[in-house]
């Protein structure tokens, strides 16, 4: 089976978030999720992100541009990717605002 050109995409995000250490997933809706999620979700140093993958002039659907709006107003990392920005994602995950930060630590049950 051949490989489309967003699976390309996807793959060199991965690649790059592997060698960065990021926790990231790909959710699946399947009925049970929320649509128009972010193909791939994670988060690297205290980071969220969301990225939707595209190929080509492909551009992200109303439901997904309003997904990337909502993580960006909660204060998370959006963006979307393409051939154009794929090699870059550490620099997108460093270039971004910083989010919130404790200055006490947190506990976890």
């Amino acid at each position: 089976m051949a490989m489309t050109p967003e699976k390309k995409v996807k793959q060199k995000v991965t690649k790059q978030l592997k060698e960065i250490g990021a926790y990231y997933f790909y959710p699946m809706t399947g009925g049970y999720g929320k649509s128009g999620v972010p193909d791939i979700i994670g988060c690297y140093e205290g980071k969220f992100f969301g990225f939707e993958c595209k190929a080509g002039s492909n551009k992200p659907t109303p439901l997904q541009e309003k997904n990337l709006t909502d993580i960006d107003v909660a204060g998370g990392i959006a963006a979307v990717i393409n051939e154009d920005n794929a090699d870059t994602i550490k620099t997108i995950l460093d270039a971004e605002k910083n989010q919130l930060e404790f200055d006490f630590p947190i506990q976890y049950e």
